[in-house]
């Protein structure tokens, strides 16, 4: 699981459930308190540190093979880079989320458990490097 907390001066927040599957990860929960109908980048970072009020403590996107940013499915990207999460008009998202080539607890160079799931303040753009300009992190939670 990881609990998501609002960064300073945000207010987005929620639970999600990870479970590890054949080829990946699979994420679901939800998110509230976000912006009403927008897009967020959605990502998971090297460290399982969300204690500095932007959550810079998290530190960048997760990525232990050293690829170039991009869109999960479609080429290159980082091992924590994930597909954008849109929120309804009450500013909640709903995540459900598979994640190839990623594992949770098996100790492997892949493995996401203690690190951190960043939700980002805009979409993620997929080409700008090193990370896809989706602004500022508004919600973040150490995978346990």
């Amino acid at each position: 699981m990881a609990e998501l907390v609002a960064t300073e001066g945000n207010t987005a927040t929620g639970t999600l459930t990870l479970a590890a599957e054949s080829g990946g990860v699979h994420i679901t929960g939800s998110l509230t308190g976000v912006a009403p109908g927008g897009m967020h980048g959605f990502h998971v970072h090297e460290t399982g540190d969300c204690s500095a009020p932007d959550a810079s403590s998290a530190g960048p996107h997760f990525n232990p093979e050293g690829h170039a940013h991009g869109h999960p499915g479609h080429g290159e990207h980082h091992a924590g880079d994930m597909p954008n999460l849109a929120a309804d008009d009450s500013g909640t998202l709903v995540v459900d989320v598979q994640v190839a080539g990623i594992t949770l607890g098996d100790g492997g160079a892949t493995d996401i458990l203690g690190r951190a799931i960043v939700l980002h303040a805009s979409a993620d753009d997929y080409t700008t490097q090193p990370a896809g300009d989706s602004g500022p992190r508004i919600a973040c939670g150490v995978i346990r």
